[in-house]
């Protein structure tokens, strides 16, 4: 009996001791396993590893972008006229250009003029805010006889981006009728429902084209010249060539103005990321003016002969405040101007009128009419 327990003790030693079974593939059935140690630190090693491998590829392709793209603009000067007129935004979206009263503009008529051959702009005609009732369901030829009323017009020219219904040009409308003034704006060729191709000289004849149609109408009341923005390099190219032929308007008012597209191109936010770019002049600016875009507000100054305003705000983030203090400065120690008013009205920068808010201040009446003189038939909401 012994020697048979002694035997089954051995037997179970040795089956103890004897190694795991192969299955059919000749691999343990226990398959071994590294320590979870070690596990942990090679799964975040490989995945940092990834993570930076495709930080680095990401920095490398827009580091080659960065690098592109001043030769890019170089090659298409087309891409930096495209970023200057800024006419393919059309903002606000999803507007009828043909029913101005869809943005509360009850008194204004819908027109569209032929300046050129192929050219066809649209323009916005608002009366005074004292035509108004009688305004309603009037049509085109009402408002052309209106012109003719003794209210002064103000020939509005807009700045880039958007078109004649944006929502800041649209209150100015307002606020300029509620004081009695005839407000005429038009989108130039290329915006918004205006065909035509866009380009400095089209843009300023599109606005003399506009001018000739309301001095046709308007008989001896006054007309004014309202530029904003990029609306001043038109507006200056346009009193200049009025000036030379002798049919000056009676002012011209520049909002947020620049000296010239060069300066202003410089000083845009757009450029901060470029500035310092070796080369950057011939890369971004000697395109505009290979577009044939100068906009030289501060030579255009030097030849016009009639009274001068300048809005700007402090904190214009768009058009530098000193550029336009600057043009200010020219216009105001040049000869064609001794026998006119020259004015420059700044907006400090805690009203936060910035580059297209100058219609909220509550002194833009009194400014104007010290500036215009009151309109006959002032009318106040």
């Amino acid at each position: 009996m012994r020697k048979r327990n002694e035997s089954v003790t051995v037997e179970h030693e040795r089956a103890a001791a004897a190694p795991a079974p192969l299955d059919k593939g000749c691999s343990l059935r226990h398959s071994l396993r590294l320590p979870a140690a070690d596990t942990g630190m090679k799964r975040p090693l490989g995945r940092r590893h990834g993570l930076w491998f495709r930080l680095r590829r990401l920095i490398i392709w827009l580091l080659g972008v960065y690098i592109a793209i001043p030769f890019l603009v170089k090659l298409c000067p087309a891409i930096q006229a495209k970023l200057v007129f800024l006419n393919f935004v059309r903002v606000p979206y999803f507007i009828d250009l043909k029913r101005p009263q869809d943005q509360g503009l009850n008194h204004t008529c819908n027109y569209y003029l032929q300046p050129e051959e192929d050219v066809t702009i649209g323009v916005w005609h608002t009366v005074p805010a004292a035509l108004w009732k009688n305004a309603r369901g009037k049509d085109q030829l009402w408002f052309e006889d209106a012109l003719g009323s003794s209210h002064p017009v103000i020939l509005y020219l807009h700045g880039n981006a958007g078109t004649r219904g944006g929502d800041h040009r649209v209150e100015l409308y307002k606020v300029l009728s509620s004081l009695g003034y005839h407000v005429v704006t038009f989108d130039y060729r290329g915006w918004g429902d205006s065909i035509g191709s866009p380009s400095e000289r089209g843009m300023t004849y599109d606005a003399l084209h506009v001018f000739d149609w309301i001095k046709a109408r308007s008989g001896d009341n006054p007309v004014y010249i309202w530029g904003h923005s990029l609306g001043t390099g038109v507006a200056t190219n346009l009193v200049r060539r009025l000036c030379e032929r002798e049919t000056p308007p009676e002012a011209l008012i520049l909002e947020s103005p620049f000296t010239n597209i060069r300066e202003e191109a410089r000083s845009h936010p757009f450029s901060v990321i470029y500035r310092y770019f070796p080369g950057f002049d011939w890369f971004f600016l000697d395109p505009i003016t290979t577009s044939g875009i100068k906009f030289a507000n501060d030579e255009n100054v030097k030849y016009i002969s009639c009274s001068l305003l300048i809005l700007h705000a402090e904190d214009d983030p768009v058009v530098p405040f000193h550029l336009g203090k600057k043009l200010y400065n020219i216009a105001a120690t040049s000869r064609s101007f001794r026998d006119y008013k020259v004015q420059f009205v700044p907006f400090h920068t805690d009203l936060g009128y910035r580059h297209k808010y100058i219609y909220r201040s509550p002194e833009l009446p009194r400014i104007l009419r010290e500036f215009l003189g009151v309109p006959e038939h002032e009318h106040h909401h």
